[in-house]
């Protein structure tokens, strides 16, 4: 009688176990859901805004732009860019120059929109030194520095201290003196945390 209770007791506490871990799957499959729909719903915003910026509509792209930079805990390479070139119409050049820049930076002369980018970078440069030389910096800007940029599937970008050559080069009056760049290793290139952390102003020179 006892073994036939102890085999009960063992029996239940399976069927027990069994229930809570069913329970526990079917809560995290929810919250899958959950984060995926979020995310459709941001990536939509993001479309919208793209869709509005080819349509000129620049302030009603920001406001659908800005909402996916808030909402994505990655930030994709691509809007990057359409945020970098929507910042530009809409006169807020410092901005724009900081994300088209990083655009740059993450995809080289490889990326889809590299070209692009370039052109636009020139324009919002060269805007910027205007506004500056009359003194009219008064729009608040939403720098890159304050997100997590995605660096895509490479997980590295090219060293912006250095621009991979892993040298920095200074100029003085008794000619050119050469250092190793403290930021790459000696490679070149950053990994992604590396280059998300330089952004911020945190990441620690080499000895």
């Amino acid at each position: 009688m006892m073994k036939f209770g102890v085999v009960t007791f063992i029996l239940l506490s399976s069927l027990t176990c069994l229930a809570q871990e069913s329970e526990r799957d079917k809560i995290r499959m929810l919250e899958q859901q959950k984060e995926y729909e979020r995310l459709r719903l941001v990536r939509m915003e993001m479309d919208s805004g793209i869709y509005y910026l080819n349509r000129e509509q620049y302030e009603l792209a920001n406001v659908k732009l800005k909402f996916a930079l808030a909402n994505m805990r990655s930030i994709p390479s691509d809007l990057a860019f359409f945020f970098g070139k929507n910042s530009y119409f809409i006169e807020k050049y410092k901005q724009s120059v900081d994300w088209l820049t990083k655009y740059i930076q993450l995809k080289g002369t490889t990326g889809q929109y590299s070209s692009e980018a370039a052109g636009w970078l020139r324009k919002a440069e060269e805007s910027l030194l205007e506004e500056r030389r009359a003194e009219n910096i008064k729009t608040v800007e939403v720098l890159s520095r304050d997100y997590t940029i995605d660096c895509g599937p490479s997980g590295k970008v090219t060293c912006p201290v250095c621009n991979g050559s892993t040298v920095i080069i200074k100029k003085d009056y008794f000619g050119e003196t050469y250092k190793t760049c403290p930021y790459c290793s000696k490679h070149g290139f950053l990994t992604c945390e590396e280059y998300n952390l330089l952004l911020r102003g945190q990441l620690k020179a080499h000895p």
